[in-house]
């Protein structure tokens, strides 16, 4: 009887940002803003990119791609996220639930892989300007960017497959406004320790892998223009690199709090912050960082603009 009634709760309540319904509206308002300014941007970026011939180099190939995952990590939390607030019930089956997460896990972890490749990119540009052609060809580029998206995939399938361990007996009712893997733990009759040691384990080792690609491929970058001596190339260096390191910056933080951290049951609505960051807030931010630090891009952008007017 115990075990048939653990396998009873297929639906869950999302309880969202807020328990108080008069900021429901305005958050509504506001986040819709947000999603409809990040997807005309990382949209607008990406056929920027796709139209420029200028811009067919690696580095913004890879810039392109940041810009769809961009996209889809905004739509897979975004939408949903509005229609409760809206909605009088946020119940979600545990179907849903998993397709989301998977979607989420995908776009997240296939943005960690990106950004390490574009740290690559900006160490082979720097460090070795005369063999850039040669190393980063397009061959090279198609397999960085592809097998981003391969690690994406199976790290997402490997958590969601953990998932058909778990079940809920007791409680249905997720403290988050998107349903990710760690609430679910917290409310698993059967115990997530595995689940969470995988968590630890993969999601560790990836943001190890990817942020240790990052720092020491701007390491290089940094001993190479000092070497130089020459304050032209150093202003052009940082310029070049500025807007990864901070949308490098702006990205991990939240994500090494999130699932690398010692977790604590009272921890939930730092859990949301820190997840409203890296899924609504980055996204929104990233065009924004790329576009007013590039100056290829506003020049290809204000190309457009004098075309169409």
């Amino acid at each position: 009887m115990e075990k048939e009634n653990a396998t009873l709760l297929t639906e869950f309540v999302l309880t969202g940002l807020t328990h108080q319904p008069e900021w429901k509206i305005s958050l509504f308002l506001i986040f819709l803003v947000i999603y409809l300014v990040t997807v005309t941007g990382n949209l607008g970026l990406i056929a920027l990119i796709w139209n420029d011939p200028h811009l067919h180099i690696p580095m913004y190939l890879f810039l392109r791609n940041l810009a769809f995952v961009d996209t889809w990590i905004s739509s897979t939390v975004t939408p949903n996220m509005l229609l409760n607030f809206l909605a009088e019930s946020q119940m979600m089956s545990f179907s849903e639930c998993k397709i989301q997460f998977f979607s989420f896990a995908l776009s997240a972890t296939t943005e960690c892989f990106l950004l390490a490749t574009m740290a690559y990119d900006r160490y082979v540009a720097i460090c070795k300007p005369l063999l850039y052609p040669v190393i980063m060809n397009n061959a090279l580029c198609t397999r960085l960017v592809v097998l981003s998206f391969v690690g994406g995939f199976l790290h997402a399938i490997i958590h969601v497959g953990f998932l058909f361990r778990l079940t809920f007996c007791h409680s249905n009712i997720i403290h988050h406004f998107y349903c990710d893997i760690i609430p679910l733990y917290k409310i698993s009759c059967t115990d997530p320790s595995i689940n969470y040691l995988m968590v630890f384990i993969f999601s560790g080792s990836i943001q190890v892998f990817t942020i240790g690609t990052v720092l020491v491929s701007y390491t290089f970058v940094l001993l190479t223009v000092f070497k130089k001596q020459s304050l032209k190339g150093i202003r052009k260096a940082f310029s070049t690199c500025g807007a990864h390191l901070l949308s490098v910056s702006l990205y991990y933080g939240p994500l090494l709090f999130m699932y690398v951290r010692p977790r604590s049951p009272q921890a939930d609505d730092e859990d949301m912050m820190a997840s409203l960051f890296y899924t609504v807030i980055i996204p929104f931010l990233n065009p924004i960082i790329y576009s007013l630090r590039n100056k290829k891009v506003i020049d290809s952008l204000i190309k457009t603009l004098e075309k169409i007017v």
